[in-house]
């Protein structure tokens, strides 16, 4: 159990970690945008753009977590940890793609 948690905390390094925060900074942002706009009445249109914005941000967050989730399984997992890691990975992903 405990080594499950070391690896969970470290499977992202400085440097992805640093992206997938940046990448959900400019999310966040994007969602308050649309919040000044709901605010201001903006058009429906320009605000479907923007919510299509965030999704696809949010989605491309997704794809590089789950990435690095598969490449750790398949490099450093052992078999029986590595199977369990990839379907916890892919029931996730699933789940999320169901909401979109």
């Amino acid at each position: 159990m405990e080594s499950q948690q070391i690896n969970q905390k470290s499977y992202l390094d400085d440097e992805e970690a640093r992206l997938l925060v940046n990448a959900l900074s400019r999310a966040e942002g994007h969602v308050g945008s649309i919040k000044r706009m709901v605010e201001q009445r903006r058009c429906a249109d320009e605000l479907l753009t923007q919510i299509a914005a965030v999704k696809a941000a949010l989605n491309r967050v997704t794809v590089q977590i789950v990435e690095q989730e598969l490449r750790l399984c398949l490099t450093q997992c052992g078999a029986p940890e590595a199977d369990d890691r990839f379907d916890a990975a892919m029931k996730a992903l699933s789940s999320m793609l169901k909401r979109s």
